[in-house]
């Protein structure tokens, strides 16, 4: 993936730099509510459902402090990367047992399989190196958490 499909994907208005609210379900929304102001979420119920949905069949706790909640829906019009970080890290039942710091939200539209697994595999290789989570945890602005992403993801 090149600059121009990460800042597509996750284009400044989808990164906060404020705190989440401190729930697994509070985050998601809050992550949500970000896609649903850049105008990519037609209906956020089932886009939200979809999310929680997702979350039950398996945690996107996926350890290293890194949180990836994720759907597929007819909801969103367009592959869609929110980014959060949280001070405190929030639960995200990951199997480490650390609490999510650093929160993505992944949506794509229904058929777009493809485009999942890609943003999602692409994200995950990416976050595994420390340096890259620990630059996107000291980030002071968007443009720089974007300058990150476009760097590290392939």
């Amino acid at each position: 993936m090149d600059t121009t499909t990460i800042n597509a994907l996750t284009p400044l208005e989808l990164i906060s730099l404020e705190e989440p609210p401190a729930t697994k379900d509070g985050a998601i929304e809050f992550l949500l509510d970000l896609a649903v102001d850049a105008g990519r979420v037609d209906d956020r119920d089932t886009a939200l459902a979809a999310l929680l949905e997702r979350e039950e069949e398996a945690t996107t706790g996926v350890g290293f402090g890194i949180g990836i909640p994720h759907a597929k829906t007819d909801a969103v019009t367009q592959p869609t990367v929110a980014f959060a970080r949280s001070s405190e890290g929030i639960d995200f039942d990951a199997m480490d047992d650390k609490p999510a710091r650093l929160l993505f939200m992944i949506l794509v539209p229904a058929e777009g399989g493809e485009d999942h697994l890609q943003i999602l595999s692409a994200l995950s290789r990416s976050l595994m190196h420390e340096e890259v989570r620990e630059d996107l945890l000291e980030a002071e602005t968007k443009e720089t958490v974007q300058d990150i992403l476009s760097e590290v993801i392939d």
